[in-house]
């Protein structure tokens, strides 16, 4: 019976199925490649690392670091990395790159990629450098030409294109440069103060890399150093792009759920026409399980192919992904078949079309067969215990698949109520309208207008289900708009001559007036010269951090031990900063301990409050302090920002070095500046933020690429559910529109009514999606943002009418039987 019913209504129960379809192929396609992502991670782990592990430092291995490595069995190479301007002999051009010195046979997994090939195997030999590919064309450069790095020379021997340790996002930053590790001193570039890396690699593969890191890396802790491993690199690695992965999956999820919204929609209607043959299979004696499960074989039987196919979409799309996110990954991605994500996209299929389907499946079980010969008969009643344990079997799935795509009890029941409330904002505004019109329906409207308003509030309207697909989809879309427009705004800078886009860094002290004097006759502004001290907290609260560190128990976070503190001092607050405790201490003279102002995340982390000590190690030098105030920071502002800051008479004869800031009006001067710099003071990184924020700007472009490449799921999988919707409509309408035409309505009658009400259908939806969007774009400003929330124009002026008119034309597109033949035509036809 199933098989039959099923054949009659083929075309019905198509669009349910295709209703499912999207968002299973969104399911499956980000699963799939999630956990390709991650198997690729974890065979390529070695590759990435390009050794067994590593031991690494922000200075020279000392002596106990020393031994650690000859117990090891010595290290098999080693590396220095730091950020530093390159000259190029051509054309006298500057770029501010990450030189990489190496010594010995690196990597000894994966390999580099070069240009001439055998560059990679001779440039140590040759005494010269790898330049990156990018930098090679950007310059016009060509082996054989020259980089000067600080002051020393190296002939270019090819380009380099791929390394292990070069991530593209910070390879567009700073592109490497690698050199030979042995002229590194003889540079001049290894400056006191410059921030600088020295890696030792380790090949070993016999080695118990849990165990070794549990007893090496606390001995390491206690000399400022660190170990790191190559699985440990491809669990974080995994864990950044994990994060991703859940938050596409959800948006996908979306889309799944909408589609799921369809499927309540099209069975509601087509159960609703199918009630009077149940009642004349009850009395030909059907029971109420066999009523009730020819209807849920027919859903299964969709919800199946359904998955099938949107696991088979699913699986040709992830092959595209690859080609969108390489720029954020440092490897290429292979593609293999993830069983695990078939297996999710067929039982999802199912499982929600079932689930979904129930509400209206379950009024089959309580029609009696009386009702062949009522007219109508209300199940209503008997039917809600059975549909509010429904409405709570999919609260709860949709809670629980959450909670297994982002393995966070919060975030899930959070998801579930943002879900909640916007399908619950969208339908109660859908039932506001209808009851507003008519309760104030307009009777002097002409009679088109009129009849438009009165199929909004029919029996069957569908108006609530087409808002509420019309509203998600929309309300995606307009918060992406407006999210990427306030987090570009965070990273614009001011058009002001006052604000800094040429940032000097590692000024040494008995240079700072020389490079003050080679900017300033040029009529440019020194708009920030900051000192910065290099030091180490040695205790918090009279523990030391060696006992912090041996501490199990401790829950306090252990950057905070072993990370070298680059501070300043100032008598002021500056404009990204705001006291949120304790006060500001401008000077300070014979004052013991020194009072200090650190950072919320700071104060957080190291579990200190207002008049709790802290002592330093300031490059060999102990210092006694006390928090004096904690500070709230605008990380997002392009400018200079510190975790600790010390008053003035305090560090002003500590070893420092500077850091400068300027305001270059145009590129050639920018450019014309960076090269009499570099040329005078070698050792002296000139970043120019123009080309930082361009580099952000074409990130988010990216990355609002993608999320709008999965929003258009969620709207695709909208528009099918309004052609279901509408499709579904139409058979409760047909007779409407026949009689109207019988009666001799014009055809043109007919079109003008079905436009405007589709018309009031899509700005009312679009429009109440554009502001949930607003109301939630401007939640996410507040709260995790922390920044002015400006709207973008867009939404408005693109999305809402770009919508409104594709509903239009698929209201009119679904009408077009009814308009272009003789009313006995279209009865004939639709009563087959």
């Amino acid at each position: 019976m199933a098989w039959r019913d099923g054949k009659a209504s083929g075309k019905r129960l198509l669009l349910f199925m295709a209703s499912i379809i999207l968002g299973i192929a969104a399911v499956v396609s980000i699963q799939s490649f999630s956990q390709n992502l991650e198997e690729n991670i974890g065979l390529q782990s070695k590759a990435l690392m390009g050794a067994d592990f590593l031991i690494d430092s922000n200075q020279p291995a000392n002596e106990r670091v020393v031994q650690i490595i000859d117990s090891l069995g010595g290290s098999d190479a080693m590396e220095v990395k730091f950020a530093s301007m390159a000259a190029f002999s051509k054309d006298n051009a500057s770029k501010f790159v990450q030189v990489r010195g190496v010594e010995g046979g690196f990597p000894f997994y994966g390999e580099l990629e070069t240009e001439p090939k055998e560059a990679a195997s001779t440039y140590q030999q040759k005494e010269g450098a790898l330049v990156d590919a990018t930098v090679m064309l950007q310059f016009g450069l060509q082996p054989g030409d020259s980089v000067t790095l600080g002051t020393t020379k190296f002939p270019i021997i090819g380009s380099l294109i791929t390394a292990p340790g070069s991530t593209g996002i910070s390879a567009s930053v700073a592109p490497p440069i690698m050199v030979p590790y042995k002229f590194m001193e003889a540079s001049g570039l290894l400056e006191k103060g410059s921030r600088v890396t020295y890696a030792y690699y380790f090949k070993n593969t016999e080695a118990d890399l849990t165990a070794l890191d549990e007893i090496v890396d606390p001995l390491l802790d206690a000399e400022n150093a660190d170990m790191d491993t190559h699985t440990a690199t491809s669990e974080r690695l995994g864990r950044r792009y994990n994060n991703v992965g859940r938050f596409l999956n959800l948006v996908a999820f979306i889309a799944l759920l909408l589609g799921c919204v369809g499927i309540a929609s099209s069975v509601h209607i087509y159960i609703k026409e199918k009630l009077r043959a149940v009642a004349v299979l009850k009395c030909m004696g059907a029971s109420r399980k066999q009523t009730f499960l020819i209807f849920l074989i027919q859903i299964a039987g969709m919800g199946l192919i359904g998955g099938i196919i949107g696991t088979g979409v699913g699986l040709l799309l992830q092959q595209s992904f690859p080609l969108i996110l390489q720029e954020f990954l440092p490897f290429e991605v292979v593609i293999g078949t993830s069983y695990q994500a078939i297996a999710v996209g067929l039982l999802l299929g199912v499982f929600m079309s079932v689930l979904f389907a129930l509400s209206p499946l379950i009024n089959t079980w309580y029609v009696s067969p009386l009702q062949v010969l009522r007219v109508q008969e209300n199940v209503g009643a008997r039917s809600r215990p059975a549909q509010i344990g429904v409405l709570i079997a999919i609260v709860v799935f949709v809670f629980l698949f959450a909670y297994w795509l982002l393995n966070n009890l919060g975030y899930a029941a959070g998801f579930v109520l943002g879900i909640a409330f916007t399908f619950a904002v969208l339908g109660g505004i859908a039932l506001l309208f209808m009851r507003l019109v008519k309760r104030y329906f307009p009777k002097s409207w002409s009679f088109s207008a009129r009849q438009s308003l009165l199929n909004l509030f029919r029996p069957n309207n569908q108006t609530a289900v087409l808002i509420l697909a019309i509203g998600i989809g929309t309300f995606l879309i307009s918060t992406l708009y407006f999210t990427k427009d306030f987090l570009l705004a965070k990273a614009t800078m001011e058009s002001s001559a006052q604000t800094p886009n040429i940032i000097l860094f590692d000024v040494q002290s008995h240079q700072k007036e020389a490079v003050a004097q080679t900017i300033a006759p040029r009529g440019l502004p020194i708009l920030d010269n900051i000192p910065i001290i290099t030091m180490r907290i040695q205790k918090i609260k009279d523990r030391s951090v060696n006992e912090l560190r041996l501490d199990s128990t401790g829950t306090m976070r252990r950057w905070v031990l072993n990370h070298e503190f680059r501070v300043t001092y100032r008598d002021s607050l500056m404009a990204s900063e705001k006291l949120v405790a304790g006060e500001w201490e401008p000077k300070v003279a014979a004052k013991r301990p020194v009072p200090i102002s650190i950072s919320e995340n700071v104060a957080e982390d190291a579990q200190v409050v207002l008049g709790d000590t802290l002592q330093f190690n300031v490059q060999g030098m102990l210092m006694e302090t006390v928090v004096a105030s904690i500070r709230q920071i605008d990380w997002g502002r392009m400018q200079m920002n510190f975790n600790i800051v010390f008053p003035s008479g305090v560090l002003e004869k500590a070893p420092q070095f500077h850091v400068l800031s300027t305001n270059a009006p145009d590129k050639a001067t920018s450019a014309s500046l960076q090269q009499e710099l570099v040329q005078k003071f070698p050792n002296v990184s000139v970043l120019d933020l123009r080309q930082v924020l361009e580099l952000v700007e074409g990130i988010l472009d990216k990355i609002s690429w993608v999320i709008s490449f999965m929003a258009f799921f969620s709207i695709i999988t909208g528009i099918i559910v309004l052609i279901g919707s509408v499709r579904n409509s139409k058979y409760q309408r047909i007779r409407e529109s026949v009689l109207l035409r019988t009666l001799g309505a014009k055809s043109g009658q007919i079109l003008k009514i079905t436009a405007l009400e589709y018309l009031y259908l899509g700005v009312l939806g679009s429009g109440i999606g554009i502001l949930l969007s607003l109301v939630g774009s401007q939640l996410l400003a507040f709260f995790v943002f922390d920044t002015a929330f400006v709207p973008s124009w867009v939404p408005f002026l693109v999305v809402l009418p770009g919508i409104t008119l594709l509903v239009l034309a698929i209201g009119l597109s679904n009408s077009r039987s009814v308009l272009q033949s003789p009313p006995l035509q279209v009865l004939r036809k639709e009563g087959r």
